[in-house]
């Protein structure tokens, strides 16, 4: 069952972070903007000031895992940020799954005709969407 209120979807990245927000019944996600690392505790507060902007329920981090379902050196970046998050915010944070979001947002790119040269943009921001899609639809499972 689905619940009501936004969720904020998070893709760290080494350089940038992707961003993506729910619609008010937690059903369909969208691409909010990508925000520019700088360091855990900055990138949290900024996460967290966004959420609370966002009038968001609930932060789903994607964290990346291997094949065994163990986070990756990455996934293992994405749980610290979660913890940096929820020292600045009583709003929950949540992990969930991301593997291969970064290469289904590259494809859909690539589905939609966006040129070669165009395509790195917004990767970031679409990534985050898949994995707040992602999570989106389990729940409503």
């Amino acid at each position: 069952m689905r619940g009501t209120g936004r969720i904020l979807g998070v893709d760290p990245g080494d350089q940038r972070i992707g961003l993506a927000i729910s619609d008010p019944t937690g059903t369909i996600a969208g691409p909010l903007g990508v925000i520019y690392h700088v360091a855990r505790a900055l990138d949290a507060a900024q996460i967290a000031q966004i959420a609370r902007e966002q009038g968001a329920v609930k932060i789903v981090v994607g964290q990346a895992l291997d094949e065994e379902g163990y986070p990756t050196p990455q996934g293992r970046k994405a749980a610290r940020l979660a913890e940096a998050i929820r020292g600045q915010t009583d709003i929950p944070v949540e992990l969930w799954d991301e593997s291969g979001s970064t290469r289904l947002a590259r494809e859909s790119r690539i589905a939609m005709g966006v040129k070669r040269s165009r395509r790195g943009g917004h990767l970031d921001e679409i990534a985050a969407t898949i994995i707040l899609q992602s999570y989106l639809d389990a729940q409503g499972e």
